[in-house]
């Protein structure tokens, strides 16, 4: 659903998204659940470093009480606040590959909190091992000279790519 929403809202053909993420064997789903202890001092760790998420859509489940999730938006870092039975939906690198930057990955951190334990569940809707990824073409019609364009490659050689560079700017994996 939340793909079939992207392709209308970018006047893309419905399924667009599921096809491009598709491959032969279907897309990947994985799911990671982090557990982030309370700290005395936490000016003094760094947490989970700032970076993008590789991949297609994420939904987080994140902790209703404590806070430390954030992201950067226009050059400063800006709280995700915990909600109560909410879902926070993230937007990976592919995304933005295949939307030619119309929809951007964002850059996120978790940082240290020393009020209580923090738990989310994050699950991950990532293109399949053998998917290439570019630029949707109809998207591509309408650029600009100032629109970036993004190159083709498979989904597998940037995950070998990113897993390096996952705390670097996102740039240069383009």
């Amino acid at each position: 659903k939340l793909l079939d929403l992207l392709c209308e809202n970018l006047g893309l053909e419905k399924g667009y998204l599921k096809k491009a993420f598709y491959g032969s064997k279907g897309p990947n789903f994985g799911t990671k659940v982090s557990n982030y202890p309370p700290c005395p001092k936490p000016d003094l760790i760094k947490g989970l470093r700032a970076h993008t998420d590789a991949g297609g859509i994420i939904l987080l489940f994140q902790d209703d009480k404590v806070s430390g999730l954030q992201l950067l938006k226009d050059g400063e870092w800006m709280d995700v606040p915990p909600v109560h039975h909410s879902i926070v939906i993230n937007l990976g690198d592919q995304i933005e590959v295949i939307t030619n930057g119309k929809y951007k990955s964002i850059m996120h951190r978790v940082i240290a909190q020393s009020d209580g334990t923090r738990m989310s569940i994050a699950s991950f809707y990532n293109p399949g091992d053998d998917a290439f990824i570019s630029p949707a073409p109809a998207l591509l019609e309408k650029k600009s000279e100032e629109t970036p364009t993004y190159p083709k490659f498979l989904f597998d050689d940037y995950m070998k790519l990113y897993s390096g560079l996952k705390f670097q700017a996102k740039e240069p994996r383009f």
